[in-house]
């Protein structure tokens, strides 16, 4: 595993970095690295849930707001 080492060396990084590369890759494949803005499959998923709660969120507030408002015209 030689060639790892100097690999790392050429590149500045720690040999360990190189392994877990490779791990990695060999793990998911070509979905290891996406790249250019993009997400694994699975941190997509989550970002869009988190982004749905955060909306979801928003949605009950301007609800309970209007709620209110309207409770108060009964008066």
């Amino acid at each position: 595993m030689r060639i790892y080492l100097e690999v790392a060396r050429e590149m500045g990084l720690h040999e360990n970095t190189i392994y877990r590369w490779i791990a990695e890759f060999k793990q998911d494949g070509s979905g290891a690295f996406p790249g250019s803005g993009q997400l694994k499959p699975e941190d997509k998923a989550m970002r869009d849930l988190q982004k749905r709660i955060r909306d979801l969120e928003e949605e009950n507030e301007i609800l309970k707001k209007a709620m209110h408002y309207f409770a108060k015209d009964r008066r």
